[in-house]
């Protein structure tokens, strides 16, 4: 696998707390330059980003995040308000005391209400798995299969851990045919990238594989 193809399957990432517009700026930049599947920034800069990539470029966002105990209408509002500003995708979080509590009817009913709130738009559901037991990962999976939802997703990035291999195995054995895998969180050599994507991920959630590419260009190697 090319490095060209790697970073076809990359949401470049930048969702610090203290980021700027003209951090935001730069990643677009980059991710115009490098071909990504698109960005993944916070919410107040989508209309931003969009007006200035335009169709070039898709746009990822992020709803109840990171911790995802905001009420179902909260994260309903805040993916549709993102869609109306030009997000093309949005990442959202369960409510991962509802999986604690088995309440998986409930987290599959919210989760289709904000795939509804897309209009369309791809959704990925972040289940947190660096939080969860495997039973519990696998009846998440369920619920992401049965809710309609686009794809599954690993972490945020702001919890213990990040995306690992054998989570990656267990979605790709557990999910629906029309469920696609994200890993996120911690993914920091092409090696890494590569085996994500080998095991069945889809998506990557990082901001280093456009920095490794950087570096090999400034180095005349890509």
């Amino acid at each position: 696998m090319n490095l060209s193809d790697i970073l076809a399957k990359c949401d470049h990432t930048l969702l610090a707390q203290d980021a700027t517009w003209a951090e935001i700026k730069g990643i677009c930049d980059d991710s115009m330059k490098y071909h990504t599947a698109s960005v993944c920034i916070p919410a107040s800069f989508v209309k931003q980003a969009k007006e200035y990539v335009g169709e070039n470029l898709a746009i990822c966002t992020v709803i109840g995040f990171p911790n995802g105990y905001a009420t179902t209408a909260a994260k309903c509002f805040m993916a549709s308000d993102a869609v109306d500003n030009g997000a093309d995708e949005v990442d959202m979080v369960i409510n991962i005391g509802w999986a604690k509590e088995g309440r998986w009817n409930d987290i599959t009913a919210e989760i289709a209400a904000i795939k509804a709130a897309c209009k369309g738009k791809l959704l990925k559901v972040i289940i947190e798995t660096c939080l969860l037991t495997d039973e519990e990962k696998v009846q998440l999976c369920k619920c992401v299969s049965d809710s309609g939802a686009d794809y599954i997703k690993t972490s945020t990035g702001f919890s213990k851990a990040g995306a690992t291999f054998a989570d990656v195995e267990l979605f790709a054995k557990h999910v629906a045919p029309h469920v696609k895998i994200k890993a996120a969180g911690g993914i920091s050599s092409l090696e890494d990238a590569e085996k994500f994507l080998t095991l069945g991920a889809s998506r990557l959630g990082t901001s280093r594989i456009v920095k490794i590419a950087k570096g090999l260009e400034n180095d005349g190697t890509y």
